[in-house]
């Protein structure tokens, strides 16, 4: 990646370490265009057509039978682009950024997960460990790679008022400044498709983004036992002596099991939670589909969003809680916006939230707003 970016996090290098770097060189993946970057200017796209194809490609349809416009390896790109636009819902990013991002991502690497670049440049957006950005094996992860540029992007005073192109160097400091423009139409047909397959993903206030805001209380709705006595419980990890209540229900004990073997993968929104430990970020699970494909794996069936989720089966207080149920939090009791899986003894298997992985916590840290027992 071309340019500095100021330091933010830990993974990120200070001011004063990157104060006085010399103009970055192109990366290779603009080099490749640098003799002629706009004389396949994609000005005229039919955004219908391209949508049209790309929800056929994201239904299962194979790549060899759909020709995407703009896009010479769709199998490869669409599911990247697919990446982008869930990252971008998660962290409550406009419409805008995710088209900025999208556009970034054609120029830099034309949507592919680069394992090379000028210099140390790596993965869609062309960033490089050695200017802040992470590690390589972080910079390679398309959700990881994709937050990084939107926060980045955020910090960009008045960017929403910018051109694509503006704000997108903004971030890049590329050599190539105007060459993000050719991207915009593209960018914003391929937003508009992806957008629309995600449950809520055309409604600013509609979707299941299970971001991680601190509950302030239980309200007093926690069965006996809290869960604190497991003390700190390391983040994808199993605490110590526990194990399945033996009074369990045999199919909620299934699910258990199944979300079990789900921990420590990485949260992704929108994901469909099939192959959490895979390479595709779609595949692992946000917060509904790793309850969802938990109860699959156990017979039952469950809707894919926690505002459909917390009508089913049936409902149960909080403090006569089984392991099994599902409980809700954040939001209001009729639009939850979090569920997670109680586990018996004041334990919940949860997916929190983006670059946080699949986890047990203790109920004491659950606002809860409502209880369902699917089983």
């Amino acid at each position: 990646m071309k340019g500095l970016a100021a330091g933010i996090g830990v993974v990120f290098l200070s001011p004063i370490l990157i104060a006085g770097t010399g103009m970055m060189l192109a990366s290779s993946a603009d080099a490749v265009q640098s003799s002629g970057s706009f004389t396949n200017c994609l000005t005229d796209i039919d955004s219908d057509k391209v949508a049209e194809q790309v929800t056929k490609i994201l239904d299962g349809a194979s790549a060899k039978d759909v020709h995407v416009e703009g896009l010479d390896l769709p199998a490869e790109q669409v599911p990247n682009a697919q990446t982008i636009v869930a990252t971008g819902l998660s962290l409550d990013v406009p419409k805008k950024g995710q088209i900025i991002a999208l556009a970034t991502a054609m120029q830099e690497s034309r949507l592919r997960n680069l394992n090379y670049g000028d210099r140390d440049s790596l993965g869609l957006f062309q960033q490089r460990p050695s200017q802040g950005w992470g590690s390589a094996e972080q910079i390679r992860d398309p959700t990881y790679a994709s937050e990084q540029f939107y926060k980045h992007l955020l910090k960009v005073s008045g960017w929403q008022q910018m051109t694509v192109t503006q704000a997108a160097q903004a971030v890049q400091k590329s050599g190539l400044p105007d060459a993000y423009a050719q991207w915009e139409q593209l960018a914003t047909a391929l937003q508009t498709a992806i957008a629309k397959t995600f449950p809520g993903g055309g409604d600013a206030d509609g979707k299941d983004t299970g971001q991680d805001k601190k509950p302030s209380a239980t309200n007093g709705c926690t069965p006996g036992q809290d869960g604190s006595g497991f003390g700190r419980i390391p983040e994808g990890s199993v605490p110590k002596g526990y194990a399945i209540p033996k009074d369990a229900d045999p199919k909620a004990r299934k699910a258990l099991t199944w979300a079990m073997q789900q921990l420590g993968t990485l949260y992704q929104w929108g994901g469909s939670c099939t192959n959490a430990h895979g390479p595709d970020p779609m595949g692992r699970c946000d917060c509904s589909s790793l309850m969802q494909q938990a109860y699959a794996h156990a017979g039952v069936t469950l809707t894919r969003t926690t505002y459909t989720q917390v009508n089913e089966g049936k409902a149960v207080s909080p403090s006569k809680l089984r392991p099994g149920d599902l409980i809700f939090s954040r939001g209001t009791a009729t639009r939850p916006e979090h569920v997670g899986m109680y586990m018996g003894e004041g334990l919940v298997i949860e997916a929190p939230r983006t670059t946080k992985p699949v986890r047990i916590t203790p109920i004491k840290d659950w606002t809860i707003l409502a209880a369902r027992r699917v089983p």
